[in-house]
């Protein structure tokens, strides 16, 4: 676990843990059926995490790689699978806070790389220790034109259950018809969750702070992988 560890961008102490087994999830769940080929446009937001949480073990076993922890290959499989399912730049703006508006363009691409990169490696290195796990899907409480819904579920495997939640979007050009746009561990949004550590960042250094400690931080995780 000292690798997974690493790759969270100062979560708080009494987080960590929690977060460690809600970010391994997060990455299979995630990168189960973006496997398959096709998805239904019209899948309902419970069909589409539902999909996707079946197909992970699946995917886990037919691909020896993976399941060895090849980093590298589960980080390519990560960035050209599970990013197109995911609305980084909602992301991305939603953790920088209010002064995504007054960064520049060229800021803002940073911010997007650099984020990317961080939740890319981090979701890789917890699908590298990904296990035997179930995935329950809870009831949707949602009308069925809503364009934004809370998707809820329950890990279920060694120990306690686990609480994994999606905030999921409608969007027609998405894989299944849905993106996620922000993920609950056991009470925690992570996106919210870097928005405190961003804020601490831009104000003591600025957007070009953040943007160097990002890229300091992805640096010294790429450089961790290649020395293992």
């Amino acid at each position: 676990m000292q690798y997974l560890t690493s790759m969270l961008y100062r979560l708080p102490r009494m987080l960590t843990g929690a977060m460690l087994m809600g970010s391994m999830l997060i990455s299979a769940t995630l990168a189960s059926g973006l496997l398959t080929s096709a998805l239904a446009a019209d899948d309902t937001p419970e069909a589409f995490i539902k999909r996707l949480s079946g197909d992970v073990i699946d995917a886990i076993k037919t691909d020896k790689s993976i399941a060895a922890g090849d980093i590298n290959k589960i980080v390519v499989l990560v960035d050209q699978k599970v990013m197109p399912s995911v609305n980084f730049l909602r992301m991305t703006a939603s953790a920088v806070g209010p002064t995504w508006r007054q960064a520049t363009p060229e800021q803002q691409k940073r911010l997007q790389e650099e984020f990317k990169t961080l939740l890319v490696r981090t979701y890789s290195g917890a699908l590298s220790q990904f296990n035997d796990q179930t995935i329950v899907i809870k009831p949707v409480r949602a009308a069925p034109d809503d364009k934004e819904v809370v998707v809820r579920t329950e890990v279920r495997g060694k120990g306690d259950p686990i609480q994994l939640d999606y905030r999921v979007e409608k969007a027609a050009d998405a894989p299944a018809g849905w993106r996620i746009y922000n993920l609950n561990v056991m009470g925690v949004w992570l996106v919210d969750n870097y928005r405190s550590q961003f804020a601490q960042e831009i104000n003591a250094k600025g957007v070009d702070g953040l943007i160097a400690s990002l890229a300091d931080r992805n640096k010294s995780n790429a450089a961790k992988v290649q020395g293992k």
